[in-house]
């Protein structure tokens, strides 16, 4: 997992607080502001490894989904507790 995008996700997720949620193109842009489409995969990627180990959850349409199996837009969220 690319440290960067990781601790990108993790910033925002916190700074959001835990009922909001984030969508990856602001991670994407935050570290790349100029190709930030490119790095978009980059992005899942990094919130399916955080997602995996508890530490954010990937929603859909409001729910709770898997990051891997998911299509389409997501969103990143902090886990409830």
């Amino acid at each position: 997992m690319h440290c960067e995008t990781a601790d990108c996700v993790l910033s925002l997720v916190a700074r959001r607080g835990p009922d909001e949620t984030i969508c990856p193109s602001e991670v994407a842009r935050a570290i790349h502001p100029v190709d930030w489409r490119d790095h978009l995969e980059d992005v899942r990627q990094a919130t399916a490894k955080l997602a995996a180990c508890g530490k954010v959850v990937v929603l859909q349409r409001g729910q709770v989904v898997d990051p891997v199996a998911a299509k389409g837009p997501i969103r990143i969220g902090l886990p409830r507790r």
